[in-house]
């Protein structure tokens, strides 16, 4: 996708697990890092036939009965003949009483590589009479809704006309980048960039600062961005470097996918509540289930983020017909959330400590795959003692490493999330961290300030975008792993023994957006007109390896499997089955997705997709 040339707006927008934002930087009233910018307040149904403009539109979807609703009263500013469904606040509160024709966490799904992310299996545990759709089709409406917000309020300037940048998770693998990228295009986005959250969180932060970020940070700082928000906890760590006597960040690393944040949270607190409403003879089914966990939610969140709230009502649909009033209700105190997510969440544990990995049982229910360990600290402790050697060939950062060192030690600290809108939260990651700094006799971490926690993602990506044509400050990285291909060793069949896999570089750590590179003299046997697949590798350690190597072994920790890659690929004239010479070629796009591409000698050329589909 090219970007438009005369746009007059940079728009930034948060595909979130929980929440979608719209911020934008007005092009014409903005010069260097000072930027004239606001967010988007967008339309969206808050009750039946009542629409209210909100800074934020709830991630969620709701799919009403055909009869539920009357005709008129799933009407917005624009046009939504044929509409079947409910984004944002009166799909949160309605699914609430409703759980089974509520969809939530699609980005979650979407980047769920056991299932079919392009069939229609939302909401998981919804009976058959309810229509369900595929976690790209609810990401579609999401992103929908926000295009048409902005036409409504702006019909001078036209959504398509724009430079548009959409935040993922740092941890999205391709196919799952590739998956975001789809969903923009069926959404009617002409023209979209993809940006890492955590970096759009850093962004955001600089664009608050109005340039004062150079008194905050200084070159050799290393900056740690803790990102914990509805589904998810990203991690990923920005040096500060000095080029020509100006700072620049540089991403040089990032973690794994954690399917770990406030929903985990949400679902401990029902259970929670579930306890004490066991304790006094209550029991609740499956549904009830779902509907206390969004009553805990609201809890949550009230009770944290409001120092003077110490108690929050919680309302439970009832199914039967002889309590009062045709509900349950109970209540969670401050004290409770506070105790309970502190030290479930985010305990107080050294350095060493490593996430727990239980036996899995043998059959499991299709559902996200959750993290086995909810203490975010301990995942955290694991990302830095992974990367302890992260900045060892960085410029500026030669000899500044010690080998004794047992994790990497970061200088500053940004938090991003709903969840750390807790103060209690945030103090405790950085008690933590800087407990780890002590025994290792380092300096303390800071923290950042600053940060809008419900907005920084949107106002950080719609920066970007105004980075991108030339204003700003850009943060340098490239592709956020090494990604490698598995090559099949050719020898005689021996009875019990697979032959062994190697590892073929295509795609270096640090990779530029817009290059692409050739596997150099290296050919590949590639069948068309018929399925071939690959096994597929990355490394967030690797930071060495060039396009072309080929490992023969790794440490359990340094290469990860991740999707297949799949190419059905097209004979064009060849018999189906025939077998063609190929060099292997990687292409890291301006748009933020990584793509393979098969070339023959004649020059003709497949891309060869990532397989984002079900393996069945």
């Amino acid at each position: 996708m090219s970007a438009p040339v005369n746009a007059r707006y940079a728009i930034g927008i948060d595909l979130g697990t929980t929440h979608s934002a719209l911020s934008y930087v007005d092009l014409e009233a903005s010069d260097g890092e000072k930027t004239a910018h606001g967010v988007l307040p967008i339309p969206q149904l808050s009750a039946p036939g009542t629409v209210e403009a909100l800074p934020l539109l709830p991630s969620f979807l709701y799919l009403p009965h055909p009869d539920e609703l009357a005709p008129g009263e799933l009407a917005l500013p624009w046009n939504t003949d044929g509409e079947t469904s409910v984004a944002g606040e009166m799909a949160r509160s309605r699914g609430a009483t409703t759980p089974i024709r509520l969809v939530s966490s699609a980005k979650s799904w979407l980047s769920h590589p056991s299932v079919d992310r392009r069939a229609a299996i939302l909401p998981s545990d919804a009976p058959e009479e309810v229509t369900r759709v595929s976690p790209l089709e609810a990401s579609t409406r999401y992103l929908q809704h926000l295009r048409r917000a902005w036409d409504s309020a702006h019909p001078e300037a036209p959504f398509d006309e724009q430079q548009v940048t959409v935040t993922i998770p740092a941890s999205f693998d391709p196919g799952a980048r590739e998956l975001t990228a789809e969903a923009a295009r069926n959404a009617g986005y002409t023209s979209a960039t993809l940006l890492e959250e955590p970096q759009a969180a850093l962004y955001s932060w600089i664009q608050g600062s109005g340039g004062a970020w150079r008194k905050q940070v200084k070159a050799g700082d290393i900056v740690l961005v803790v990102d914990v928000g509805g589904g998810t906890s990203d991690f990923s760590l920005i040096a500060i470097l000095e080029r020509e006597g100006k700072l620049e960040p540089h991403r040089v690393a990032v973690g794994d996918h954690i399917l770990l944040g406030g929903d985990n949270m949400d679902l401990a607190l029902a259970h929670l509540v579930a306890r004490k409403l066991a304790a006094n003879g209550t029991q609740l089914d499956a549904w009830q289930m779902r509907a206390l966990t969004y009553g805990c939610r609201g809890a949550k969140e009230h009770l944290l983020a409001d120092a003077d709230a110490t108690t929050w009502p919680i309302v439970v649909p009832s199914r039967g017909s002889k309590l009062i009033g045709g509900s349950i209700r109970t209540e969670l105190t401050r004290e409770e959330v506070t105790s309970f997510i502190t030290d479930g969440f985010f305990p107080r544990v050294e350095a060493s400590a490593r996430p727990a990995v239980r036996t899995r049982a043998g059959l499991t229910q299709i559902g996200l795959p959750y993290a086995q360990d909810a203490a975010v600290t301990k995942h955290l402790s694991a990302f830095l003692a992974r990367q302890a050697g992260a900045t060892a060939e960085l410029e500026g950062f030669e000899g500044r490493v010690n080998a004794e060192h047992s994790f990497l030690h970061p200088s500053a600290v940004l938090f991003n999330g709903g969840v750390f809108k807790s103060n209690i939260l945030a103090q405790r990651v950085m008690d933590t961290i800087n407990d780890w700094l002590y025994m290792e006799g380092a300096e303390p971490a800071r923290m950042l300030e600053g940060a809008d926690l419900d907005l920084a993602v949107a106002r950080g990506a719609a920066y970007y975008s105004y980075a991108r044509r030339g204003g700003g400050v850009r943060i340098r990285g490239g592709t956020a792993r090494s990604y490698y291909v598995g090559v099949e060793s050719s020898m005689p069949a021996i009875p019990g023994m697979e032959p062994p896999i190697q590892a073929l570089c295509v795609a270096p750590f640090g990779m530029e957006e817009g290059t692409e590179l050739e596997l150099p003299g290296q050919e590949f046997g590639l069948v068309v007109g018929e399925p071939v697949t690959f096994r597929f590798f990355g490394s967030t350690t690797r930071r060495q390896d060039q396009i072309g190597d080929v490992l023969d072994f790794w440490g359990p920790d340094e290469l990860q499997e991740m999707n297949e890659i799949q190419a059905t690929l097209p004979a064009d004239g060849r018999t189906p089955g025939d077998v063609v010479q190929v060099t292997l070629h990687a292409l890291a796009t301006e748009a933020g997705t990584l793509e393979l591409a098969a070339v023959a000698r004649d020059g003709q050329r497949w891309k060869v997709e990532f397989d984002v589909r079900s393996a069945s």
